[in-house]
């Protein structure tokens, strides 16, 4: 939980309000002005209306220039934005030729492997001339080639399961999964942190919903206590089957899933679990086998694993692995393999060379020294931070961290003046958050280079400075500390 100080929820209260009001009284004037416009859409309604609207007009638009940055080359340590200009108060951004060079926090390239690779890359161009960029077809039709067998075992066999099936887009594999392995009768208890996709999904499913406290396994016990005492609604007959879904590493806090605790509960009340390791497959682990292989839970114990290739593996894509008897099922019945093009060959081929490298397959130890760069960068730049008195969530070994910002008015300063240094960071605000949570979400790579962490620590510590979103005092440095123990304290005496 995080708790955010009295003074700092009041005055992002305030601004929200402020922000409000005034669009509010913007959208009074406008429809007296509109009242004497005739519209070709007289008797229609709106199609866009509600809050949401409100939110995008009057609070998205102005700060729209701190997302969606079109970017000019590979999304490496360092990558080229391009510079964009507004001439109606950011309503709309138009492109310009002028880029700058700027040091990459935003991307999930967590392995490096997102820029051309000596292994991979080769293998990829092969690939794309034997197999063309898209099969053009599913996967139960032309669009099965032998790269996707290959990649399904090799996934498998990586994640310790009997066998995977993969999709096409990582979004898709949390929506179009869930519909399918439960259903009406059905409960899903899912942590209140959960991503989009899996909240989506869940809705989509028909089966009954409950939410436990983020990342609490006593709260999500006495779920399950009471909701299987009290069984489905209205009947109160038993429940057809119980799943809880969780994240290996939730991509807005940072945070570890405690994993092993949550697994000896769902044994404990015949719950199945399902995990979702879009961010910590390949990420985390001695071997990046993600969280399982982190926190010593085994395979087996997890019913239904998820994760993504667009993180650690520089591709596109996600996967579900499990028993033989799940993924057979899915195969026949799962819309996301039945009804949409299959994964392209090159991404495919990506995903099987980034895998060997980090299992040491490709004959060097270069997979190994990934893993352990970006568990000592992650850990550098978390620990840098938080001495310099930034609120950062998470946990060690974890490459996100997000450094809270709160206050509307922070987002874009915070965005603009890192840009203004060649840092392009990533800020998350409502909807995606809660609307007191804003934050810039950082992501590291193992290919950051120490300079190019010392460089983003000095720039975000200016920025910090001048936004003011340093929330706890700032550590001393060696130097001071040094300079307070040579210089004698006030009441000290000095004796000859």
């Amino acid at each position: 939980m995080i708790t955010i100080p009295y003074l700092t929820a009041l005055t992002t209260y305030f601004s929200y309000g402020l922000l409000f009001a005034f669009g509010q009284f913007r959208d009074f004037f406008r429809k007296i002005f509109d009242w004497w416009h005739s519209s070709n859409l007289e008797g229609y309604a709106p199609i866009c209306l509600g809050l949401e609207d409100f939110y995008i007009r009057r609070l998205y638009l102005r700060i729209q220039d701190c997302f969606g940055r079109p970017i000019a080359s590979a999304p490496d340590a360092w990558f080229d934005v391009v510079e964009r200009y507004s001439n109606d108060n950011n309503k709309t951004l138009k492109r310009t030729d002028k880029i700058s060079r700027c040091l990459n926090l935003g991307s999930y390239n967590y392995l490096g492997f997102a820029a051309a690779d000596e292994y991979c890359t080769p293998r990829v161009i092969d690939s794309l001339c034997r197999f063309s960029a898209s099969t053009c077809s599913t996967r139960v039709e032309g669009g099965t080639t032998t790269l996707h067998k290959e990649l399904e075992e090799c996934v498998a066999n990586f994640v310790g399961k009997p066998a995977a099936v993969v999709f096409g887009m990582g979004y898709v594999t949390n929506s179009a999964i869930l519909p399918v392995i439960i259903g009406k009768g059905g409960l899903i208890i899912s942590d209140s942190l959960n991503h989009n996709s899996i909240v989506n999904g869940a809705r989509g499913s028909g089966a009954t919903i409950r939410v436990f406290q983020h990342n609490t396994p006593s709260h999500l016990e006495k779920v399950l206590r009471e909701q299987i005492a009290d069984g489905q609604p209205r009947t109160h007959r038993p429940w057809k089957k119980i799943i809880v879904v969780v994240e290996g590493i939730y991509s807005m806090e940072g945070e570890l899933c405690k994993l092993p605790e949550i697994v000896a509960i769902c044994k404990k009340y015949k719950a199945y679990v399902y995990l979702d390791e879009a961010h910590s497959i390949g990420a985390v682990g001695k071997t990046g086998r993600g969280v399982c292989e982190l926190l010593g839970v085994d395979t087996a114990d997890v019913d239904i694993m998820m994760g993504t290739f667009t993180k650690s593996f520089g591709s596109c894509g996600g996967y579900i692995a499990g028993s033989k008897e799940l993924i057979q099922y899915l195969k026949y019945t799962c819309p996301a393999h039945l009804y949409a093009t299959s994964i392209s060959p090159p991404s495919a081929q990506q995903i099987i060379s980034s895998i060997k490298v980090i299992l040491g397959e490709d004959g060097s130890s270069r997979g190994a020294q990934k893993l352990a760069r970006i568990r000592e960068n992650s850990n550098f730049f978390r620990s840098e931070l938080q001495k310099m008195g930034f609120e950062v969530l998470g946990d060690n070994d974890s490459p996100v961290m997000p450094i809270m910002l709160y206050n509307p008015a922070k987002i874009p300063a915070f965005s603009r003046e890192c840009l203004k240094q060649n840092v392009a960071v990533v800020t998350v605000a409502f909807p995606a958050t809660p609307l007191l949570l804003a934050r810039a979400r950082i992501c590291i790579s193992a290919s950051h280079t120490k300079e190019d962490l010392l460089k983003a620590l000095e720039v975000i510590s200016q920025v910090g400075d001048m936004v003011g979103i340093k929330y706890f005092p700032a550590e001393p440095n060696k130097q001071q500390q040094d300079q307070q123990q040579q210089q004698p304290g006030k009441d000290t005496i000095k004796l000859d």
